[in-house]
């Protein structure tokens, strides 16, 4: 099954990871959305520098640090999605608790990983 995601913390920068990731997930044909710093196109997907109301997201998956996160809390509350993936270095208890308040699935995985091993 195709799990709509959306990449936030996405890099034009094809040695970061969450490049690595919007690559990996179009590939794997996983429609994607991603929010970042900068505009521009990364495997086909448009990286937006704002919060937009993106409809039936499945999974976020997370390239923030824990400070930079608290930002889009109530963003990611707002969208509803599955899951939240927190990638590595990712790790933010405070937020897991609000995900739980909000039924709201979340892992601590590497989306990479993930993929690669058939358990997205």
């Amino acid at each position: 099954m195709k799990k709509k995601t959306l990449v936030i913390g996405a890099s034009l920068n094809p040695d970061r990871y969450s490049n690595i990731a919007i690559n990996r997930l179009t590939t794997y044909e996983h429609p994607v959305q991603a929010i970042g710093l900068k505009e521009g196109v990364v495997a086909g997907v448009e990286i937006s520098v704002e919060k937009e109301d993106f409809k039936g997201i499945d999974t976020v998956t997370l390239y923030l640090n824990p400070s930079r996160q608290e930002a889009y809390y109530t963003y990611i509350l707002s969208l509803n999605p599955k899951r939240v993936i927190f990638n590595p270095g990712t790790e933010n208890p405070d937020f897991y608790k609000l995900l739980k308040e909000h039924n709201i699935e979340f892992e601590v995985a590497c989306t990479l990983v993930l993929l690669g091993t058939n358990q997205y």
